[in-house]
């Protein structure tokens, strides 16, 4: 699993039948110190995340788990959305509290 932090979504009206219903974000991958880490990515998402949300993905053939018993053709997938970070890391702020506020309801994939 990897952090990232959700900076968009992808709106496609010509796609393969299969992800009919899927919501595509923007994902910025961070470091487990919530740093910038590569390029953007396209993922799709089983939790209901939104913009500003810091979120942890899968990549491979377990990102199309979540949609089983549909096959959906995806290689990267939003399964959580994280509520706290600590790294146990001596004289530091804690960095990350999700920027959305409230609770969530629970939603399955």
């Amino acid at each position: 699993m990897y952090f990232g932090r959700v900076v968009g979504r992808v709106w496609s009206t010509a796609k393969d039948p299969r992800l009919d219903g899927q919501r595509l974000l923007v994902i910025q991958p961070l470091s487990p110190e919530l740093e910038s880490r590569g390029k953007q990515i396209i993922c799709t998402d089983c939790v209901g995340a939104g913009t500003g949300e810091l979120i942890y993905w899968v990549r491979g053939k377990e990102a199309s788990f979540p949609f089983l018993p549909t096959e959906v053709p995806v290689d990267t997938t939003v399964v959580g959305i994280v509520d706290e970070v600590h790294l146990g890391i001596k004289n530091q702020e804690p960095k990350a509290r999700n920027q959305k506020s409230g609770a969530r309801s629970q939603k399955r994939c």
